[in-house]
């Protein structure tokens, strides 16, 4: 699920949105719903889906697995680093090529 939401925040960002904790909280229960929703669910499945709230501190842990940390956007400071921001995405687009994900 992390991975589908990965490459939505950085699509969103290449087209230049803004994203804020909450977008990105809906977005991840929207995947992880979706996801649920095209699996074979057991009684284990239905009370993760249940418990997975895309709370605040997911949101945190979110942000340190994926090794972001500009996500939410509350305006670009004139001294961005604007070649490391577009280093990043072309890595990261590279990365998305070679493991063969699809944007949806």
């Amino acid at each position: 699920m992390e991975k589908v939401l990965m490459v939505w925040v950085t699509e969103k960002q290449l087209q230049g949105d803004t994203l804020t904790q909450t977008i990105i909280c809906e977005k991840a229960r929207a995947i992880k719903g979706d996801l649920l929703k095209q699996t074979p669910q057991t009684s284990i499945d239905e009370a993760s889906e249940e418990s997975f709230k895309a709370s605040r501190g997911w949101f945190e842990n979110f942000k340190k697995r994926t090794g972001i940390h500009s996500v939410v956007r509350h305006g670009e400071a004139a001294s961005s680093d604007m070649k490391a921001a577009e280093d990043y995405i072309k890595t990261f687009s590279d990365l998305i090529k070679a493991q063969g994900y699809i944007s949806q």
